[in-house]
């Protein structure tokens, strides 16, 4: 893809969605990382529901180890795989109280915490410190490949690419306006092809 074409793409996006960010409430960052880990196959919607009143009384690692593990399943337990989104988030809270450093901008260490893998590492980085990478979820990986961005079959490889072609200056913007894009405007079903300003890029557009 031509630059002049990203820049077209990122620059529309930037304009449909000028103050794109996470939709996950949060008040801190360990109720961030927190918020990613549980949505997992679950939408951000239902995450802030349970998080509502989760994180009245969750605001520190101690918060969750204090908590009875039945009483932390049962308070996630309408999001999808609560059982060992509980027992990692326990095992995670313990991690963090006795490293806390391990809650930082680097990818590597992030990892080292129960279920963040590296695309939860990226939502975290990219998020609470702005670093300059793109995690792909299936909105994004849905997105970048109508429009020609990448050529991918895997979201963990349209996050690789995207953060290869896209330049730093969108960086900042790239993920959240991907993600808003897909859940949307340029949907699994039924996208708004037309009325969309980036149709003419769009592979999907231009196999109807």
């Amino acid at each position: 893809m031509q630059k002049k074409d990203i820049d077209y793409i990122f620059q529309t996006l930037g304009k449909l969605y000028p103050n794109a960010d996470t939709e996950l409430k949060f008040w801190n960052n360990f109720q961030l990382v927190l918020a990613v880990v549980m949505s997992a196959q679950t939408t951000d919607k239902q995450v802030n529901k349970v998080t509502e009143n989760l994180f009245q009384i969750i605001k520190t690692p101690q918060d969750v180890i204090n908590m009875w593990l039945d009483k932390l399943t049962k308070s996630i337990s309408s999001v999808n795989y609560y059982n060992n989104k509980a027992k990692h988030i326990y095992e995670l809270s313990k991690m963090l109280d006795k490293e806390p450093e391990l809650l930082c901008p680097d990818l590597d260490k992030l990892q080292k915490l129960p279920w963040v893998w590296i695309k939860t590492a990226k939502v975290v980085s990219y998020v609470l410190f702005g670093s300059k990478v793109i995690a792909a979820d299936t909105h994004v990986h849905r997105v970048a490949n109508r429009l020609w961005l990448v050529d991918t079959k895997t979201p963990e490889k349209t996050s690789e690419t995207l953060e290869k072609i896209v330049p730093d200056k969108y960086k900042e913007i790239a993920h959240h306006t991907l993600i808003l894009f897909g859940r949307y405007y340029c949907t699994a079903k039924n996208p708004k092809c037309s009325t969309c300003e980036l149709a003419k890029l769009c592979k999907y557009k231009k196999s109807l």
